[in-house]
């Protein structure tokens, strides 16, 4: 894909929440930044298939703040099938969502379907030492 097309997807990713793109560069490395309040800051390198660069995204970020919570973009862009960058920066804005004072998505999709869990084996358990004489 041509840089120009992938800053355009990032500007567009961009309107629908708090990053911003701050810096794009083409010449040594297809580099995108990004950064949001409060201080959350972090950076893609884009594949560079035509003149032999690398063929998967990777998302860092300088500061030690951050880094823990790419962890999950980092291991959904080593597995397997190619990703885009669409694909690749929502799942950075996932991580970020506690860092951002935003609800974390999946942590509440587990809550629920932990809470089911737990509450159906209670009446078998109850029914286990009832007597049956």
């Amino acid at each position: 894909m041509e840089f120009k097309e992938l800053v355009d997807t990032a500007e567009k990713w961009c309107s629908g929440n708090p990053f911003d793109l701050i810096f794009a560069e083409d010449v040594d490395e297809r580099r995108l930044d990004f950064y949001a309040e409060p201080g959350i800051s972090f950076y893609v390198l884009c594949p560079d298939n035509l003149t032999g660069g690398t063929d998967n995204f990777h998302v860092w970020s300088e500061s030690e703040d951050c880094l823990p919570f790419l962890q999950l973009a980092q291991d959904y862009i080593s597995s397997c099938g190619k990703k885009t960058l669409l694909e690749v920066l929502d799942k950075v804005f996932r991580s970020f969502r506690p860092l951002l004072g935003l609800p974390d998505i999946d942590d509440e999709t587990f809550d629920q379907y932990h809470a089911d869990v737990e509450e159906e084996p209670e009446p078998d358990h109850q029914q286990m030492g009832v007597s049956q004489q």
